[in-house]
């Protein structure tokens, strides 16, 4: 079973802290929402907990609780799927090459598909289609599927109905209900309905 332990974790620019002393529990099944005003440091804690950013203070430590042993930041990759509105799709890849590219390095999750998740995402008649193509509603919901259909223990959301109209809204809140039960679920956002069926909120700010 692994958990995720924030030990007063703060980030600080220059001599302006961003947030400080941000402790936490983060335990395999349970989701988490990680909230605050409009830079109040959501993403970047976020980016902490991954690997992107070190902390300017505190620790991050990811443990396997069967074994007691302790898991890298480094291989902190190996367990995680990671979604964010800065992270890019290659343009010149059809969709099915793309899930087909993505799924080389991540391994799908058990009874999936790729002709699965692309009727998933309802976009069978564009599965020949390079993404360069693609609106940025359809992009997000790739990017959102590689992450649901990952099998990944741990999954990172930034913002993640960034781009989605009304019916991809409620299509990303019934694909979370289908996968977060037994996965440690992190969602960085300021948007209730991205995260009001979160386990806990955690409030980030100076």
């Amino acid at each position: 079973m692994l958990q995720i332990v924030l030990q007063q974790v703060g980030k600080r620019f220059g001599r302006q802290w961003l947030f400080q002393n941000v402790s936490a529990l983060l335990t395999l099944g349970n989701t988490y929402a990680l909230t605050g005003n409009n830079g109040s440091g959501k993403s970047t804690l976020l980016q902490i907990i991954y690997g992107y950013q070190t902390a300017s203070k505190g620790n991050i430590v990811l443990t396997n609780t069967q074994t007691e042993v302790v898991i890298s930041v480094q291989e902190i990759h190996q367990q995680t799927s990671y979604v964010a509105p800065y992270l890019d799709l290659p343009e010149e890849l059809t969709l099915t090459e793309q899930l087909n590219f993505h799924f080389n390095f991540k391994t799908l999750e058990r009874g999936s598909t790729i002709d699965g998740i692309i009727a998933e995402i309802g976009l069978i008649e564009s599965r020949d289609k390079k993404v360069k193509y693609f609106s940025s509603g359809m992009k997000q919901r790739v990017k959102l599927a590689q992450a649901f259909y990952a099998n990944s223990p741990i999954l990172f959301f930034d913002e993640p109905c960034t781009n989605l109209d009304a019916k991809g809204i409620e299509w990303y809140r019934q694909m979370m209900q289908k996968h977060r039960k037994n996965k440690l679920v992190v969602i960085a956002s300021n948007q209730t309905f991205e995260y009001d069926f979160a386990d806990e909120v955690i409030h980030v700010g100076a």
